[in-house]
């Protein structure tokens, strides 16, 4: 039994099209009114996979989820690789609630941006680690040396002069104002061990320090690429031609999810054209096997 010249093309050409066509799955570009570009995707194989257990997409709302909660994807600054998330049992200066706190994941490849601050509220100034040289982490000495910032005093005083706090008559000295760099290597800030009530997150005053109902509350987490956070050369190429960048499979192979639902290995450029020219061959034309 001989293959045609017509039948190894076409079988060829179908096999490439396999080795292109990983899944159907079709990356959505955005979520809800986010765009969506990598790193981050809104399904599997879509995006970086370190990003993937941590970021979705669920009812077009974006979270991100860690072993504290989940918590809602506010705002994404591509050009700055920072994202905003908001935590809805946080404290802001519209009302104080209890809260357990906030922590990422050790292997998470976020880290707190700079420009976010952590109020502690309602802290027990009496047994609080927070007020104890190495209270958290250190050998056990216990003498006067707290962790607050020495400059955080006037943030917690506009702070404790918002209506829900000043109406429960809180001492500024249960305040603090805790540096992310305090979080611990686990970046973890369990409130119940802190032995505060509450936290409020801020990462910007709005150019209105004195004003805490204009400040913007919640968390700002700063992300890489890769350790040296250049961006994938495959996926600026896919993202040229429309596509969506996406990692899959056992090995996290690198594919481009084109607009068709075609999977390829390369861009969708690429895929069109094969697309294509499966469509122009001369089906009816073409005997599976020349005996």
């Amino acid at each position: 039994m001989k293959l045609s010249h017509s039948s190894i093309t076409l079988l060829s050409l179908i096999s490439l099209l396999f080795l292109s066509s990983i899944s159907a799955q079709i990356c959505q570009k955005s979520c809800g009114k986010q765009i969506l570009t990598f790193p981050f995707g809104s399904d599997p194989a879509c995006g970086d996979p370190r990003f993937q257990q941590y970021v979705n997409c669920d009812q077009q709302k974006l979270t991100l989820t860690t072993h504290t909660g989940c918590y809602p994807i506010t705002k994404i600054d591509y050009t700055n690789q920072v994202i905003y998330i908001s935590d809805p049992s946080m404290s802001t200066c519209s009302c104080t609630q209890p809260s357990k706190g906030f922590g990422l994941d050790w292997d998470a490849p976020f880290t707190f941006h700079d420009d976010t601050i952590f109020a502690l509220l309602d802290c027990s100034v009496s047994s609080s680690p927070i007020y104890t040289l190495n209270g958290l982490y250190g050998d056990g000495n216990n003498s006067k040396a707290p962790l607050c910032e020495n400059q955080g005093t006037p943030i917690c005083s506009y702070l404790y002069s918002c209506t829900p706090f000043s109406t429960i008559n809180l001492p500024i000295s249960t305040c603090c104002i805790y540096a992310p760099v305090n979080l611990g290597p686990s970046f973890e800030m369990d409130l119940k061990k802190l032995q505060c009530t509450s936290y409020s997150g801020i990462y910007s005053y709005n150019g209105q320090e004195s004003n805490p109902e204009n400040w913007n509350y919640g968390i700002a987490l700063k992300y890489k690429f890769n350790v040296n956070n250049e961006y994938p050369s495959p996926c600026a190429q896919c993202e040229k031609s429309h596509g969506v960048c996406g990692y899959t499979g056992p090995y996290n192979s690198f594919i481009c999810n084109c607009p068709n639902g075609l999977n390829t290995a390369l861009d969708c450029f690429f895929g069109s054209s094969v697309n294509n020219g499966l469509r122009l061959l001369p089906w009816k034309n073409v005997r599976e096997y020349d005996i």
